[in-house]
């Protein structure tokens, strides 16, 4: 009972350790606070955007910020602020959705392939090695377009683009942790494999999984906004910031903040993904970043 007290101590002594490092990184914090103003303006979005983010007004067409338009007007005459506020939802969802599902299944497939080894690991690892042949906005633009175009395709597209990045890392992290003698006087004690999987060795690999599923958020996004603005994302009217560039780009001469808008909101979220993903990184694998 005092073995387990002081665990339980030792715990709670690291995490307020790691929190107090969390918060002299000023990458992290940056991050954070880039990424809570967008997840805000996603969940707050119906109540932040000053005009319908659908509604056209063609005589309007093209107008440049002002007082009463702050970022202007698009093509067809749309409030480009309300749209970004709007377009927030779709990217927060697409990144979130396809890395949640990607890092599931590419760490059951890594743990599987890293702790059982043999003829698992070489099947596995083939289908692996088949979608890493691919570059990865093309397997996405294929799985789209034979899917159709759609948010729901996007994410399933991400998804499995998704999937070998977090496999790799997963069965890496489970070949040295299961290696180890703690896991072998486990199994001497007759826990099954799906225990010792999930109950010691997963935990124990758990920070390469979350520095990866936090950087690969910024990829998704950035994948999405490719995807709309090749006409096989998210449709309109549903406000997506790629679809915004696409919709912008013949208008680049007279109107050049059309595309610049979305462009740089692009920007800015996936800065801040990767801010605060790189700090995670440098926190929890300390090792990784010495060479």
């Amino acid at each position: 009972m005092q073995e387990t007290t002081q665990q339980h101590e030792g715990k709670l002594v690291k995490r307020r350790g790691l929190l107090a490092k969390a918060v002299r990184d000023i990458r992290i914090v940056v991050g954070a606070i880039i990424i809570l103003l967008f997840v805000i303006m996603a969940i707050f979005a119906p109540f932040l955007a000053p005009h319908d983010p659908v509604s056209i007004d063609v005589m309007l067409r093209r107008q440049p910020p002002s007082t009463e338009f702050w970022l202007g007007k698009d093509e067809l005459g749309r409030d480009i602020l309300s749209r970004i506020i709007f377009g927030a939802r779709v990217s927060l969802v697409v990144g979130l959705s396809a890395t949640f599902f990607g890092g599931a299944f590419g760490t059951m497939i890594g743990l599987i392939t890293g702790y059982y080894g043999g003829k698992i690991d070489v099947v596995l690892g083939r289908f692996i090695d088949v979608l890493l042949a691919f570059p990865g906005i093309l397997l996405a633009l294929v799985i789209v377009t034979v899917l159709s175009p759609g948010t729901t395709s996007v994410i399933i597209a991400i998804t499995i683009f998704a999937i070998p990045s977090f496999a790799r890392i997963v069965r890496g992290s489970t070949l040295g942790v299961k290696r180890l003698e703690y896991v072998d006087a486990i199994r001497a004690v007759g826990a099954s494999d799906l225990r010792i999987m999930f109950r010691h060795i997963l935990p124990n690999i758990w920070s390469p999984i979350m520095v990866q599923a936090t950087l690969y958020v910024g990829t998704a996004i950035v994948i999405s906004a490719t995807l709309a603005f090749l006409g096989v994302g998210t449709q309109p009217p549903v406000p997506d910031w790629g679809g915004m560039l696409n919709g912008g780009r013949e208008f680049l001469a007279i109107a050049p903040h059309i595309v610049m808008i979305p462009g740089m909101t692009i920007f800015l979220l996936v800065l801040g993904i990767n801010m605060f993903g790189e700090g995670l990184k440098e926190l929890l694998e300390p090792k990784s970043n010495k060479r």
